[in-house]
C-alpha cells in the first residue's frame, strides 16, 4: 500500500473517531481564543466578527490597554484592515486604536493553497463546517507557502486532522497549528 492510500485510510479511520461540532462564535469567545472579560472586549470582539469582509483567509486578534485597543493578526480581504480599525474606534470606551493588522500580499500561489486546504476539509467529511461563514471558528492564514491555522475546535483529534490534511497540501512549506482546543480551555 504506498503512502497516498495509507494518508486516506489513516484519515477516514480519524474521521470515524472524531466527531465535529457547529461552533458559534460565543463558544469560540467562552473558550478564551480571545479573553473578553469586560465590557470593551466582548464590543470590539463583536465588532470585528462582524466586519463584512472578514473571513476564512483572515485572522485579527487584540488586546486592550485600558482605552486603548491594539489589533494583530494578518488579512487577505482587502479593506479588512481598515474596516477594523474604523469599527474597533467606535466601540464605547475606545480612545484609541493601534493597527498592526498586516495585508497579505496578492499571490495566485497562496490562494491556490487556501482553495486546496479548503478543498481538503471539505472533503474530509465534517471539518467543514468549522469554516462556515459569517463567522468561522477555524482561520487558514497562508503567506508565502507557510500556512497558519488559527481559531478553536472540540478535540485534539480534530486539530491534528486539520494539521495533517494542511500539511499533505501541495506547495504548502511550513504549517503552524495555532487551534485552541476544549482541553486546553479548560486548563
Amino acid at each position: 500500500m504506498n503512502k497516498v492510500i495509507r494518508g486516506i485510510v489513516a484519515t477516514s479511520m480519524m474521521l470515524l473517531v472524531f466527531s465535529v461540532a457547529d461552533i458559534s462564535a460565543q463558544q469560540y469567545l467562552a473558550a478564551g481564543a480571545v479573553r473578553a472579560n469586560t465590557p470593551v472586549e466582548r464590543q470590539v470582539f463583536k465588532k470585528i466578527n462582524g466586519l463584512p469582509y472578514y473571513g476564512v483567509f483572515d485572522h485579527i486578534s487584540f488586546e486592550v490597554k485600558g482605552s486603548q485597543v491594539v489589533l494583530y493578526g494578518k488579512v487577505n480581504s482587502l479593506g479588512t484592515r481598515r474596516d477594523a480599525e474604523r469599527a474597533v474606534s467606535r466601540v464605547p470606551g475606545v480612545t484609541s486604536v493601534v493597527n498592526n493588522i498586516v495585508n497579505l500580499p496578492p499571490s495566485p500561489f497562496d490562494d491556490r493553497i487556501r482553495r486546496s486546504i479548503v478543498r481538503s476539509f471539505e472533503n474530509s467529511g465534517g471539518l467543514y463546517m468549522y469554516l462556515r461563514e459569517p463567522s468561522p471558528s477555524v482561520r487558514i492564514i497562508v503567506e508565502n507557502g507557510r500556512v497558519s491555522l488559527e481559531g478553536y475546535v472540540n478535540n485534539s483529534g480534530t486539530a491534528n486532522l486539520m494539521n495533517i490534511l494542511a500539511n499533505q497540501t501541495p506547495g504548502v512549506f511550513k504549517v503552524k497549528n495555532n487551534l485552541i482546543t476544549e482541553s486546553a480551555r479548560d486548563r
